[in-house]
């Protein structure tokens, strides 16, 4: 594809639930390999943009498009298709409480490349084994910490070798040794495999560590109000954004 194309475009985007606008005219550009950070104070509307973004619910009015083609214009194979380029790490790390670490990871690979279950179990352990999970296999989810199941969720995340990756608020509950973990391994996914990736995060540590670009949500207006590099928008003319990004700052 050409290098013209934004990897991950979103054109004037309205999420709505009913008669109940949650953000409109949202509109922004990713390029490839970029880490784009989506942020804004509890309650804006960050995870819900996300999930409009991977096709879970659909907008109530404009685009999003990958490469140039729209998930949302796209009929149902094409947009399953256009889907199994994403990789997505949710907030709970969402693992199936009753499968091993191993099965977890081995079963979008299972479902979606018709692996047989030696050849699964292989590319599973290869994947733990980058998020620093080797040799914990054959635990299940209640047996390892908080921040060992957002390893294996990214593992899972990884299984299908996504071009994209999505991050739902992945320090949520973490402590921060475990939280920095996680960021030195977003970076090394950059880094090592060109990934771009897409954060939904609250943390300013992750904001200003790993953005390279970000969109400001307002619960208020309802509407973005900032975009740029998050060292930039330390000194928006948007009060709200620098109040933001300066917490906890003397």
């Amino acid at each position: 594809m050409s290098d013209a194309w934004p990897h991950v475009e979103v054109r004037d985007l309205t999420l709505a639930f009913g008669s109940r606008v949650v953000q409109e005219h949202i509109g922004f550009r990713i390029r490839r390999g970029e880490i784009f950070v989506i942020m804004g104070d509890s309650g804006c509307g960050k995870s819900t943009l996300l999930r409009h973004m991977i096709g879970l619910e659909r907008p109530a009015h404009g685009e999003v498009l990958y490469d140039g083609e729209s998930l949302w214009e796209a009929d149902e194979q094409a947009r399953e298709r256009l889907q199994q380029r994403f990789g997505v790490l949710y907030q709970s790390a969402a693992l199936w409480s009753s499968m091993t670490l191993e099965e977890n990871v081995s079963l979008p690979l299972a479902e979606h490349r018709g692996l047989g279950p030696a050849e699964a179990r292989e590319v599973a352990r290869l994947k733990l084994a980058l998020v620093g999970l080797a040799g914990f296999e054959d635990l299940y989810p209640a047996e390892i910490s908080g921040g060992m199941r957002k390893r294996a969720g990214l593992a899972r995340a990884m299984a299908l070798d996504p071009e994209i990756l999505f991050f739902d608020e992945p320090s949520a509950g973490l402590d921060p040794l475990s939280s920095r973990r996680l960021d030195d391994l977003i970076l090394e996914l950059r880094a090592s495999a060109g990934t771009t990736i897409v954060l939904v995060t609250h943390e300013l540590p992750s904001i200003f560590e790993l953005g390279d670009n970000a969109v400001f949500l307002d619960a208020e207006r309802r509407t973005m109000i900032a975009h740029g590099r998050p060292e930039e928008l330390r000194h928006s003319d948007e009060p709200k954004v620098r109040a933001f990004l300066e917490r906890g700052r003397l």
